[in-house]
């Protein structure tokens, strides 16, 4: 019964939703995260840990490497989604764009 309980327990810490659009800080996982990857891929840092996302790439959102791009900058973005695991599966992902 204990390994059950706790079984669940951890099961519910590796999951949390995020059902109300939150700004949440998103680059390049492995160019500005430090994340270790094969490839720029896009990443999120919610409440000071990173996550890989998943249902969007880092190139749906302009050039990863222009001056202003992932690979060089974090940005803000709005998102909706679940972190499962060490992965951020977004269901909307908005990047806001910075004033100048």
């Amino acid at each position: 019964m204990l390994f059950l309980f706790i079984g669940i327990a951890a099961q519910a810490q590796s999951k949390k939703v995020i059902d109300k659009p939150t700004i949440v800080e998103a680059s390049c996982g492995e160019c500005q995260f430090g994340m270790k990857g094969k490839s720029c891929d896009l990443a999120v840092r919610i409440d000071g840990k990173s996550y890989f996302v998943d249902g969007t790439k880092i190139d749906q959102h302009g050039d990863a490497h222009a001056e202003d791009g992932f690979c060089n900058a974090i940005r803000k973005a709005s998102v909706t989604g679940e972190i499962v695991g060490n992965r951020f599966k977004a269901t909307s992902f908005t990047l806001i764009e910075d004033k100048k």
